[in-house]
């Protein structure tokens, strides 16, 4: 055990160093409430981490009917026994006294307390009156990264066979619909090629725009005990700060923010020239290869060195030490993910691999990287735009599949057009199309770009707003309904990982209040507006948790998400499993692509694929004339320049990230005392030479405005690249010292004040990379003023909460807390 390790200050821990090759030795990490030993603990629960997209195994100590504490599971797959300072710390915040505890609807312009039962029949009514009013159109579910299975499954058919509306999004969308558009348009399919096993058997191992130390920091711990141990692997970083990463790395490439398209085809160019590529399995394995290579033809790395301002010796380096990988393993996130190009830029990744046969084989693969714990669940269940069970909505044949399934007309499934992404379905509400949003589990007044909007938008009257969570949020405090809601710990349900592993977690305790499961909410809905099949049964059947999966199970039967092998039993008391699970591959799947590319034939595809420059869609035929024999597909992308470009008003790129410390918007971690203390504000990161041409010093705090708004923070001076400024975007207004939201008189240190509305053709995920900003002094650090901007935030319009007093009078609550989601809205370079 390490429970001598201070994980705040260490927050990798010791090292267990091990060979190439070797298994990861276990090492089981614990943290216990002060005054309680391992003895006193009643119970051990298993449960896995809902704050990253690790799912790092743990058990939830408990006693005297509370959580005091988790320790890592030694028999897991994934973490081997570690815990990462959130796994450690942030089940504290479970027990936060601002819990909600009941309904609260608004009265009045307030929002006071209520039942359940008046709560919910005014959601039910308000969609009955919009559905026989204007149609299923004008209702809206967006929902979460951190709910489970069952919860998101249960949504969508709710909303996709219930309501009949294409209006389904999560906020995955923020942070890994990028990644799932990626393996669509290479490998006609989602899901993860490769598997964390593969740290243990690769040679290079390259990260781009992963922050790995920060986001997963578990796996950051397999990588350190490979680096320290026999036969370490060679590390290649693209990131344009310093990052823990960066400074483990061999090679450090750090390109101008939105230039990552360029870089990239630099690469290939290399990898290609120099002949570092597998012709055979090209041939037998891929279609594009001619186009791809004239794509890259002129993209020298000199060429790239005026775009990117790096070095083109640099970019030689690093394509030699790719290109003469014996095992390569490459991790994509937000830098890629959430910049300009995004999907073109994720694609060139898969392109490498694909080029020199690095799939399928111990050490060989690539994961493109989910943000959030239960990331992969929106996709599979179709909570994020996606079919259930990766279906093709082009696809006639797989809509009826689905729709035998849930025992409906194939014309019930909304599947004229795509199915409406997240930052469409705020437009819609903007315009007055969707008049009713469902928002569970997170908190788009934080995390949506360009806040002032998405305040204006949910402060609209016409517009009903539902907010589902475990605090009062930003969010919940515009909504007309907040439902109270269970989280992790306080619920049963599976989740799955960023590499396919599904766990299961345990209910350890009772929700505080009459909070509920995100799941028995969702049922009570169905019940109340009465969902039917085409025969007049009930739509939806299940009542529990397992029922649910079981339900899931016959969904996912036959598709590469194919769950029919796992039981509720199987996952219990032992490790995750890996999906596909079925007849065939009881144990589970480690590695897809083993055999050739399973899924990309024009007849079981997920996709047609996009066009990556402009997004537009192929067709069936287009596709099939283009792939007909269902290989993976090497698609080029030429690269274009950003949409905004620094000026002499904002001379400065703004790119926001992640910090250890905190997940999304730090609705659980700014609650466990350890983590806020840890990283307690929002600060502003800067060049060396940028903050002495301008005389900023360590500590000043300083404004950085956009053409869109305004934060403040303290700065901090680092080896960050010349020209950028970083800003994490965990930091709302909840804990400021007004208790409110921006008025005006509070100080703005939300990130996305200032982050720019615009999407990436192809997998529509906001960009939160490459903003035009700049950077004015309003204090030293000192203490002396400068003179002060007057750029301030837009006040929201339903502010406040009524909640009765014990005497039955009512008084005021002025406060806005976390949320129940933790929102993604940021990046990790």
């Amino acid at each position: 055990m390490e429970t001598s390790v201070d994980r705040i200050a260490q927050p990798w821990g010791g090292r267990t160093p091990y060979a190439r090759g070797q298994a990861w030795p276990s090492r089981v990490d614990t943290h216990l409430a002060t005054g309680v030993e391992s003895a006193d603990v009643e119970r051990w629960v298993q449960a896995a981490s809902i704050l990253h997209s690790d799912g790092d195994a743990m058990d939830i100590a408990v006693k005297d009917g509370r959580m005091v504490g988790v320790r890592g599971r030694a028999v897991d797959r994934v973490n081997r026994g570690r815990l990462g300072p959130k796994d450690a710390f942030g089940w504290q915040a479970n027990a936060s006294s601002d819990r909600l505890t009941k309904p609260l609807i608004r009265r009045d312009g307030q929002l006071v307390e209520t039942d359940w039962d008046t709560a919910m029949a005014l959601v039910a009514d308000r969609s009955r009156e919009l559905l026989q009013e204007r149609g299923p159109g004008s209702i809206g579910f967006y929902t979460s990264g951190q709910l489970f299975l069952e919860e998101y499954y249960t949504l969508a058919v709710a909303a996709r066979a219930g309501i009949g509306t294409n209006h389904l999004d999560g906020n995955t969308r923020l942070c890994t619909s990028t990644a799932a558009e990626a393996l669509k348009e290479s490998f006609g399919c989602d899901g993860q090629p490769g598997t964390y096993d593969d740290i243990d058997h690769a040679d290079v191992i390259a990260l781009f725009g992963h922050n790995l130390a920060e986001t997963q920091p578990v796996q950051w711990m397999r990588i350190l005990d490979r680096l320290e141990g026999g036969d370490p692997p060679r590390l290649v970083c693209v990131d344009p700060r310093p990052t823990r990463v960066a400074r483990a790395a061999a090679v450090h490439l750090a390109p101008r923010a939105g230039t990552n398209v360029a870089l990239l085809n630099a690469l290939l160019h290399e990898i290609i020239r120099t002949g570092h590529i597998d012709h055979g399995y090209i041939a037998a394995h891929a279609v594009g290869f001619e186009e791809l290579a004239k794509m890259v033809e002129d993209c020298t790395p000199e060429w790239a060195s005026r775009i990117c301002d790096v070095p083109a010796a640099r970019i030689v380096e690093a394509a030699e030490v790719l290109g003469t990988a014996d095992r390569l393993l490459s991790t994509v996130l937000q830098g890629v993910y959430q910049s300009h190009q995004a999907t073109a830029a994720a694609v060139q990744i898969n392109n490498l691999h694909l080029l020199r046969g690095m799939l399928g084989r111990p050490g060989a693969g690539v994961l493109q990287m989910n943000g959030q714990p239960t990331a992969q669940n929106t996709r599979e269940c179709g909570a994020n735009g996606d079919l259930p069970g990766f279906r093709n909505w082009q696809n006639d044949e797989q809509v009826a599949d689905l729709a035998a399934v849930w025992n409906v007309e194939p014309s019930t499934i909304p599947h004229y057009a795509p199915p409406t992404h997240a930052m469409q379905m705020f437009r819609y509400a903007e315009q007055g199309s969707i008049r009713m949003l469902w928002i569970s589990g997170t908190n788009p007044a934080v995390s949506l770009p360009e806040l002032s909007r998405i305040r204006s938008i949910l402060s609209q009257e016409r517009l009903f707003v539902v907010a589902q969570d475990l605090f009062l949020t930003e969010t919940a405090q515009l909504a007309d309904v907040v439902l109270p809601a269970a989280t992790w710990g306080e619920k049963t349900g599976t989740f799955t990982n960023a590499d396919r592993t599904v766990h299961l977690s345990d209910k350890a305790v009772e929700p505080p209040g009459e909070a509920r499961p995100d799941l028995d909410i969702f049922l009570d809905y169905a019940r109340r507006m009465d969902f039917r099949d085409k025969d007049g049964a009930p739509l939806i059947t299940w009542h529990d948790p397992e029922s649910t999966f079981e339900a899931w199970k016959r969904c996912s039967a036959g598709r590469p998400c194919d769950y029919t092998g796992l039981t509720y039993g199987m996952l219990r008391g032992a490790s995750g499993i890996q999906w596909p699970c079925n007849e065939q591959a009881p144990e589970g799947t480690d590695r897809l692509y083993t055999d050739g590319i399973a899924w990309a034939d024009p007849d079981v595809c997920e996709t047609y694929g996009k066009d990556l420059v402009t997004g537009a869609s192929v067709t069936a035929v287009e596709y099939r004339s283009l792939n007909p024999d269902g290989k993976a597909m090497l698609k080029a992308a030429e690269y274009l320049p950003p949409h905004e470009a620094p000026s002499d008003t904002y001379p400065f790129q703004l790119t926001t990230g992640r910090t250890l410390y905190h997940f999304h918007t730090r609705t659980k971690t700014g609650r466990a005392p350890q983590l806020n203390a840890a990283a307690p504000d929002v600060w502003v990161e800067i060049s060396s030479s940028d903050a002495e041409a301008r005389g900023l010093g360590e500590g000043d705090l300083v404004e950085v405005t956009s053409p869109r708004g305004a934060l403040r923070g303290r700065l901090r001076i680092t080896d960050i690249r010349s020209g950028l400024l970083f800003v994490p975007f965990h930091y709302g207004y909840w804990d400021t010292a007004s208790g409110s939201g921006p008025d005006g008189r509070t100080p703005p240190r939300a990130a996305n004040e200032t982050t720019i509305t615009d999407w990436d053709p192809v997998s529509k995920q906001p960009l939160f990379k490459t903003a035009a900003a700049a950077v004015t002094l309003i204090e030293k650090s000192s203490g002396r003023p400068a003179p002060a901007p007057t750029t301030t935030a837009s006040a929201p319009s339903r502010p406040g909460v009524v909640r009765p007093t014990e005497g039955g009078a009512t008084a005021q609550v002025l406060e806005t807390t976390g949320t129940h989601g933790d929102e993604t809205a940021g990046g990790t370079q």
